[in-house]
């Protein structure tokens, strides 16, 4: 039963979070944030969110301010899942690097 309802939460902070991210990149022309994969832990307080950055030479230094704004971005997202949600998790952001390993794996593959 807990596992489903963190799936449930997972997909929906998933949702959001990438609506609020597309909101704020729209501004920054050439780069894409999107939010590959979310975890949210047992008890509801840790949000876990996996990113995908486009161009990914810029995406430590996206990740950078993502975190500097990681307050800001929770108030956001509080906002939009306010009905939703009783207490909005704490937010920490990951590169998801699996797209970079898979051209990798393919550039070996046809070299």
């Amino acid at each position: 039963m807990q596992e489903t309802r963190q799936n449930r939460i997972s997909r929906l902070l998933q949702k959001e979070l990438s609506l609020i991210f597309q909101s704020q990149t729209r501004q920054m022309h050439g780069v894409m944030v999107s939010v590959t994969r979310v975890k949210v832990s047992p008890d509801l307080s840790i949000c876990t969110a996996y990113l995908s950055i486009f161009p990914s030479e810029r995406g430590e230094e996206l990740l950078g301010n993502i975190n500097k704004n990681a307050s800001t971005i929770r108030y956001d997202l509080g906002q939009r899942v306010r009905n939703q949600l009783r207490i909005i998790p704490e937010l920490r952001f990951f590169i998801d690097d699996s797209l970079d390993y898979l051209e990798r794996i393919d550039e070996l593959l046809k070299g």
